[in-house]
């Protein structure tokens, strides 16, 4: 018998049991994680064209700026809950224990989604928040305890993980906006709930072979504050019942331009922390320098990555032509697009990766960013150019937004496991943690700006959709040009990281 076989059978512990040469309990967070992912694309992919539909239609009617800044907000709240959600699971309740909570959050949250009434609505993505913020940074975390010798075996096994994120986030678009097109936004929302609930029950029932990797908290963890959990939710609890009863009235534009001052604020306080009071020695400080300048270039580029549920979404909606041997699609679809193309495109990327440093010729960490970002501008000039063809009154074929998402697949590929590696390198060891939840913070920076661009386009006025595709073209541009210029100072500031 093979070595693996031998390994998966039930004479060992579940905790030591092994499938196709890994730990059995990955498989229970590939799946746990498949389906969160799931429900967090599929419902990405109607959420704004939900918020923006007719009420008559069973939409809440709400017009395109609102709706943009609603979706901004959601995507930029459920990665700073990140934050909120590794101090929990560290300090408070274990790993494990997390990813339950987080998972039965989520449930709720989609569930609640399904009423379809608005403030109910609202209620729902802020419970989704939660959920997100529990439950996906510690899955992740879980994957790594299972690995505690680390080595090429984790790599492995965080390759494998990955597939079923990008497994979940490519099935959940192409099935979720096909419900709502055939049943309703009600069951096109209970679709993700679903899929969540299985996730959890699927997590419940085999967590056995997790054994006790993410159970209880660290022996060297520092004990969490429960009062302070407790304010921040039933604050925020608070906010929320006062809105749903009309107590107060929150404007989302307002909240979304709010949100992104804060976060660049916060982000500002850390860095200033940092270069001034960690007690970091000059070579050390100098590298922070360089780490601003990948936190800038990250919420740049995913305030035009994040366009793939909003104002891509409306324009696959409304502009483009979806009819397939004369059926026609759900413009949601679409969204499905992405994942697949990480999935075909990660290996290849890598193997390039690592063909540049055996030859000594490997691209620099600015290099690839300054890439990642001008393959995104180029996605919205792409983009510019089919909204030409719509404002002469025609509707494009799919085939505009597949080669956008091509193009920004390849910029995420470029940027993004780099942005999380370099954020490990540029500090020392004893906050890697932080600056890790910086990078979370770019991304949320950017995540909130993708929805105020979006808000930019004026269905009334189509000259407005050439004119933001134009805008976040030369971000993109600018972006990377800049980057490519400063590459010379950026090098020095990194000297030593590779």
């Amino acid at each position: 018998m093979s070595q693996t076989l031998e390994s998966a059978t039930p004479n060992l512990p579940a905790a030591q049991r092994e499938l196709f040469g890994q730990p059995r309990g990955l498989f229970t967070l590939f799946f746990t994680e498949m389906w969160e992912r799931f429900t967090f694309y599929g419902m990405r992919a109607i959420l704004i064209l939900f918020m923006v539909d007719a009420a008559a239609h069973g939409g809440l009617g709400i017009d395109d700026h609102t709706a943009s800044s609603i979706y901004g907000l959601y995507l930029a709240g459920g990665y700073l809950m990140s934050l909120f959600g590794g101090y929990v699971a560290d300090r408070l309740i274990g790993l494990q224990q997390a990813v339950v909570a987080g998972g039965i959050l989520i449930t709720i949250g989609n569930a609640t989604l399904m009423s379809g009434r608005a403030e109910i609505f609202f209620l729902g993505l802020l419970i989704n928040v939660f959920g997100i913020g529990l439950l996906k940074p510690n899955a992740s975390a879980v994957v790594a305890h299972l690995y505690p010798e680390g080595g090429s075996r984790r790599d492995a096994g965080f390759s494998i993980f990955y597939m079923g994120i990008n497994l979940g986030g490519f099935i959940g678009p192409l099935l979720v906006p096909w419900v709502a097109k055939e049943y309703g936004w009600h069951l096109g929302f209970g679709l993700p709930a679903l899929g969540m609930a299985l996730g959890v029950l699927q997590f419940l029932w085999t967590r056995k072979y997790l054994g006790n990797a993410g159970r209880g908290l660290a022996s060297d963890a520092r004990p969490g504050s429960w009062p302070a959990v407790i304010f921040l939710v039933g604050g925020t609890a608070l906010v929320a019942v006062l809105a749903v009863s009309g107590t107060i009235q929150l404007n989302p534009n307002a909240l979304a331009t709010a949100g992104s001052w804060l976060i660049a604020l916060l982000a500002v306080a850390y860095f200033t922390y940092l270069v001034f009071f960690a007690g970091l020695n000059t070579e050390e400080r100098r590298r922070v320098y360089a780490l601003i300048a990948l936190f800038i270039g990250g919420a740049v580029f995913y305030a035009g990555y994040e366009q793939q549920g909003a104002s891509f979404n409306l324009f696959a909606q409304r502009y483009t032509d979806r009819l397939i041997f004369g059926a026609e699609i759900p413009a949601g679809i679409l969204q499905a697009v992405s994942p697949i193309l990480v999935v075909v495109l990660a290996p290849v990327a890598a193997a390039v990766w690592l063909a540049l440093g055996k030859r000594n010729r490997d691209l620099s960490s600015p290099t690839k960013f300054a890439l990642g970002l001008l393959f995104m501008g180029s996605g919205f000039l792409i983009m510019y150019l089919a909204s030409g063809y719509v404002l002469k009154g025609a509707k494009v074929l799919p085939l505009w937004l597949v080669s956008t998402y091509l193009l920004h697949t390849l910029g995420e590929l470029c940027l993004y496991p780099v942005g999380l590696s370099s954020m490990t390198k540029l500090v020392p060891t004893r906050f890697v943690g932080q600056v890790l939840g910086v990078w979370f913070m770019a991304i949320a920076l950017g995540a909130n700006l993708a929805g105020q661009l979006s808000g930019d386009y004026d269905a009334t006025q189509l000259e407005s959709l050439p004119a933001l595709f134009l805008k976040i073209f030369w971000w993109g541009a600018i972006g990377g040009g800049v980057m490519l210029l400063f590459m010379p100072l950026l090098k020095r500031l990194m000297a030593g990281v590779r």
